[in-house]
């Protein structure tokens, strides 16, 4: 088994709590999904939110789906003018026998733009 990072965005409509912590879910539980992590398979997390959202940590999210022995920690993401608003993004280490080229890293909603190279099935 290899340490893995898979990668994660989407973006929210609303500062809100709810609207924060349903995409996290959405978003953790298609990462695991695609790749096939188990829970114990997950070693951290690192969630980074632009500086519009702060209504909620996402890791309360991750905690209400029973991750509540992985550690997490959150970041502001860099306010870069022109960057997209309201976007959670997300870095998950992970053991797995996947090749990095197998990862499968999830872009959701509007946070496709981020990275259209790897976000093909993603779009809308």
């Amino acid at each position: 088994m290899k340490m893995r990072g898979i990668r994660g965005a989407i973006t929210v409509d609303a500062d809100e709590p709810q609207a924060i912590l349903d995409a996290t879910k959405r978003l953790l539980t298609e990462m695991t999904e695609r790749n096939g992590v188990e829970l114990d398979d997950i070693a951290s997390v690192l969630f980074s939110m632009t500086a519009d959202l702060h209504a909620a940590f996402p890791a309360l999210g991750a905690r209400e789906m029973g991750w509540v022995n992985v550690p997490m920690l959150h970041f502001t993401e860099i306010a870069v003018p022109g960057s997209m608003p309201r976007c959670i993004r997300v870095l998950m280490h992970v053991e797995t026998a996947r090749a990095q080229t197998e990862i499968d890293h999830a872009y959701l909603e509007g946070a496709w733009v981020l990275r259209p190279d790897i976000a093909g099935k993603d779009r809308p």
